[in-house]
Formats: C-alpha cells, sequence, structure tokens
C-alpha cells in the first residue's frame, strides 16, 4: 500500500500493472502478506487509535457547527468497544478462507482431446470511494489481496488522520512480502477522483461506501461498472403469529444493534390483528430505548390505548415520506398491514409495500408459518430477505465471508454483502490438440461434438 501523490493516470496504471502480478502470485504468498498486515496492526493500535482519536475531535467540532451528522461519528469512531478487534478478526477470518483463485466450475470434453474448462480469477483493479469508516482500508486490503485484485482507494477527509496512520503501517508491512506495494493505493486528494471515474481503459470496477449522495454521484460520472447500494431503507413484517419474545428480541436488535449501520431496521409492517398483541411491548421496549415511533394511524390509535400514558404521550404521527426515508437514528416508523381475506393476502401487501418503498438491501419477516415466510422471502425482491432474525445480519463478517467490501444490491454480478466471491470473475480456458472448429458440422465427414460433463 502506498499513500500516493502521483498523477490519477500513474495511479491507475500501476495498479493494472500490479494486478497482472498480483493474480498469478501463490496462495502462500498473498496469506503470508495477510499474516503480516494483522501482526503489524495490533502491534500498531495505540499510535492508530491516537490518530482516530483526533479525527473525532475534528469530526465532533464539524457536527457542533452542522456540518456532520452524529451517524458518520458513530462511522467513524475505531474505538468503539470491539471495533478495532473486529477489523483485525476479518483479516485473519479472510486469510483462512480457502483460495478463490483458480477455481474450476465447468469442466466439459468437447471432444476428445479438446478440454473446455471456465477456472474463476481476479476481476482486476478496483477503485473504492468510502466515507467515514477507517476499518476500510483493512476490509478492503484483505480481500483485495486474497483475492488477486489491486486496489485504488479514496477515504474520506473526516477520517484523514486514521487512513494515514493504517496505510502507513500496511505500506511498510507490504514492503517486505511478495504483494507488489502499488497493488494498493492510498489516494489523498478528492480532486483525483473525477479523473480516476473517467480511466476505463484501467480501472475494471467501482465501489462506493457511504452516503446516498455519495453513490449517485459517482454513478453519474463514470462509464465503469459500479457495485454498490444507494440507501440501506430496511422492513420488519411483523405477522401475527409470531413468537412474542422472539419479535421484541429481534426487532431490538435490528433497530439498535448499531443505528448508523445500513442494515439497521427503519420501518415496522405489523398486522393489523398484531396491533394489540405483539406490538405493545415491542413499542414500549423501544420507547425505553430512547426510540422515537413514528406511526400511521391505526397503530397510533392502537398504541394509546394500551401503552402507559407517558409512552403513548411521545408517540409521533409517521408522514407517507417516513416510509421511503433511511434514518440512521433513534427512530422507527410504523405502518399497519389491515386485515384482509388470507394471511397470503397480507403477506402480498406487506411484500408491495417494501417493492416499491425499500432500498431492496435487507428486509426481514418474523412469523411462526413456515408457507408464509417461505411466501415472503420468494415475493421481497431484495438482496437479503431473512425470517425470524435481524437484519442487523447483513453482513460479510457474519456470512462467514472474512469481512466485505460492501453491500450491493445490484441485480447483476454480484448481490447482497460482497466478500471473495464478488470479486471473483472468470474465463474459459481450452485445452486442444489441434481441432479446428470446421471440423464439426452435420452430415458426412463432420466430427460431432461429445459435450461431457467431467465435474
Amino acid at each position: 500500500m502506498s499513500l500516493t501523490d502521483s498523477t490519477p493516470l500513474e495511479i491507475a496504471k500501476a495498479a493494472s500493472i500490479s494486478s497482472r502480478n498480483l493474480a498469478v502470485l501463490s496462495a502462500k504468498d498473498r496469506n503470508d502478506a495477510l499474516k503480516a498486515i494483522h501482526r503489524a496492526l495490533l502491534h500498531a493500535k495505540d499510535t492508530i487509535l491516537e490518530a482516530n482519536r483526533k479525527d473525532l475531535v475534528s469530526a465532533s467540532q464539524a457536527a457542533a457547527n452542522g456540518e456532520l451528522s452524529q451517524a458518520i461519528i458513530k462511522r467513524l469512531d475505531l474505538g468503539r468497544k470491539g471495533k478495532f478487534e473486529d477489523m483485525l478478526q476479518g483479516i485473519i477470518d479472510v486469510q483462512e478462507l480457502d483460495d478463490p483463485v483458480g477455481k474450476v466450475t465447468l469442466k466439459t470434453k468437447l471432444d476428445d482431446g479438446l478440454i473446455l474448462e471456465r477456472r474463476t480469477c481476479p476481476i482486476g483493479v478496483l477503485l473504492i470511494i468510502f466515507e467515514a469508516r477507517p476499518e476500510v482500508i483493512a476490509n478492503i486490503t484483505s480481500l483485495a489481496i486474497k483475492s488477486g485484485n489491486a486496489a485504488i482507494l479514496k477515504g474520506g477527509k473526516e477520517s484523514i488522520e486514521s487512513f494515514k496512520a493504517i496505510s502507513s503501517v500496511i505500506s511498510a508491512t507490504l514492503s517486505q512480502t511478495s504483494v507488489p506495494n502499488a497493488s494498493i493505493q492510498l489516494v489523498i486528494s478528492r480532486q483525483d477522483i473525477g479523473s480516476l471515474l473517467t480511466l476505463d481503459q484501467y480501472i475494471d470496477l467501482v465501489i462506493p461506501r457511504g452516503s446516498n449522495d455519495l453513490v449517485r454521484t459517482v454513478k453519474s460520472k463514470t462509464t465503469i461498472p459500479v457495485l454498490g447500494h444507494a440507501d440501506g431503507l430496511c422492513s420488519i413484517y411483523l405477522h401475527k403469529d409470531a413468537d412474542p419474545e422472539m419479535a421484541v428480541k429481534v426487532i431490538l436488535d435490528a433497530k439498535l444493534g448499531y443505528t448508523a449501520a445500513c442494515n439497521s431496521v427503519e420501518t415496522l409492517l405489523v398486522d393489523e390483528a398484531a396491533l394489540t398483541t405483539l406490538l405493545p411491548n415491542a413499542a414500549s421496549a423501544l420507547l425505553e430505548k430512547g426510540v422515537s415511533l413514528r406511526c400511521d394511524k391505526v397503530s397510533r390509535m392502537a398504541l394509546e390505548k394500551i401503552l402507559p400514558k407517558a409512552q403513548a404521550a411521545i408517540l409521533q404521527d409517521a408522514s407517507e415520506s417516513d416510509f421511503s426515508t433511511e434514518f440512521l437514528d433513534l427512530i422507527l416508523a410504523i405502518k399497519t398491514i389491515p386485515k384482509v381475506s388470507s394471511a397470503n393476502a397480507a403477506v402480498d401487501l406487506a411484500s408491495a409495500h417494501i417493492n416499491s418503498h425499500s432500498s431492496h438491501h435487507t428486509d426481514a419477516i418474523l412469523t411462526s408459518t413456515e408457507e408464509v415466510a417461505d411466501r415472503f422471502l420468494d415475493r421481497v425482491d431484495s438482496a437479503c430477505v431473512f425470517w425470524n432474525t435481524s437484519t442487523r445480519m447483513a453482513d460479510g463478517m457474519r456470512f462467514g465471508f472474512g469481512t466485505e467490501v460492501g453491500i450491493s444490491t445490484n441485480k447483476i454480478h454480484a448481490r447482497g454483502p460482497v466478500g471473495l466471491e464478488g470479486l471473483m470473475i472468470y474465463k474459459y480456458r481450452i485445452r486442444g490438440e489441434g481441432q479446428v472448429a470446421g471440423e464439426y458440422f452435420e452430415g458426412e465427414g463432420g466430427r460431432k461434438w461429445k459435450h461431457e460433463n467431467l465435474l
């Protein structure tokens, strides 16, 4: 890794050249580099956290001036309990995964002595643009090296001291390994991004991680394929037959686990029959934790009759826009799914609402009926759809990917948490013995295809 002040063209060319060398590096060399990075970052923990504290001081002042949100500050804080340790563990988890390079996913005998294979290979050069999250450097570095991809990283100005500290450690470490140093480059200047986004002859994939504005801006300024999501507008559908204790547990985790995360729940859909049975306990627990509940008319009326007066008094009316908002805060919108003729019809209403209002990131259903759950999982058009678990489960580390470069809501290539598999493509190889296409034809004298599956 290098902190670079080279021109965008020089950066992209160096990354492209390095990507080809990294792609053919042995799995042992790539794993040894990850082990070395883990040791170095652990040793430099105090230095990195001191740099992070400087960023937090500057960010807090910016927030006081109305220039930054509290959600950004939460994402910035590398000293939050367990966050630094999770970053380091992610490197080890990635290192211990199977080598994704060179896997044979198709093998066909086209004819005697003519074998077709499809093998996984790296994408090439990744451009990752992110805001606030200093741990992203370690996440991306580990995934890029393991997958054989070069990466150009641009972090937000609010995290500059953290980025410098982490990248300096990684750069010094990589110089002692077989991984080309230019495989991972950290760009400091914001002005370079516009130029990098035009270099599609060298950069193969752009991954923006951050705000809606960031993602949309990136998409509008490049012809390079973009992998990512603009919002994390996640919903939970509370079906009338959900287990009461489980419902409270899951909803609290989904809202309170990390409110600034893109997999935090923002909308709770509730069966009308559950407004007086399941919702009150969940609502009361949320209110006790300081969550503002923005309710539609039906759910508010139901809760006002059951909740203690002090809690009922602080319920808020939801606007239509609340059901299309990623709050990233202690706010939850509640919408009623009206009584209809059947459970299937209710599921269809909930699914239709999610499909028209959500960001297709992660949505969940809480129910005791498998048939109801399956109908929801089939009909909701999101990258991640869950039954009886928190939306916070949408995470590369929790999926066993080691870590992730981000969450994708795209419908081509990778979708959902993107780990090693999402950073691989494939190439076709044929090994022959002089055969030519003109020898194969129907009729007398033509050779016949065998097309035998060899896997």
